[in-house]
């Protein structure tokens, strides 16, 4: 059961995504892009992606790092594919797809954010459950 003090918010672009998610009645969903400015009128205490920056045209990562930055009143969690310099992967056949990066750090750079903990998910982990190797990083402003 959810605490009724929790409440729980996401952003997805597909229609029919966001028409399921809504429908399971757990969180608001906005359906918009976040590679535009947001303004949801509300902050959280944390906001978080997870393996979605990967998929960001790098040109649109300054206003989607802005998203998570402007409606996070404490903590930014980012859960994606680590690279120590930028680079682009081959993703399902397609080039400029799929990014590598050090997200966390241009965000510590860009907004003066603190890193609290980090991590790493490993896909042979059974208790995560069809997780990807992903490295995440706990941030706050």
């Amino acid at each position: 059961m959810i605490d009724s003090n929790l409440s729980l918010s996401g952003v997805e672009l597909n229609k029919e995504a966001a028409k399921i998610a809504a429908s399971r009645k757990v969180a608001t969903i906005h359906q918009k892009t976040i590679v535009e400015p947001l303004d949801l009128g509300i902050t959280y205490d944390l906001t978080f992606t997870n393996t979605v920056l990967i998929h960001i045209d790098p040109a649109r990562l300054p206003v989607v790092y802005e998203n998570l930055v402007k409606h996070s009143n404490q903590y930014i969690l980012v859960s994606e594919y680590y690279n120590p310099t930028p680079v682009a992967i081959e993703y399902r056949g397609h080039s400029d797809k799929l990014f590598k990066r050090d997200f966390a750090g241009e965000l510590m750079s860009t907004y003066g954010l603190t890193l609290v903990k980090y991590g790493f998910s490993y896909h042979r982990d059974k208790y995560l459950y069809h997780q990807d190797d992903a490295s995440w990083f706990l941030l706050e402003k």
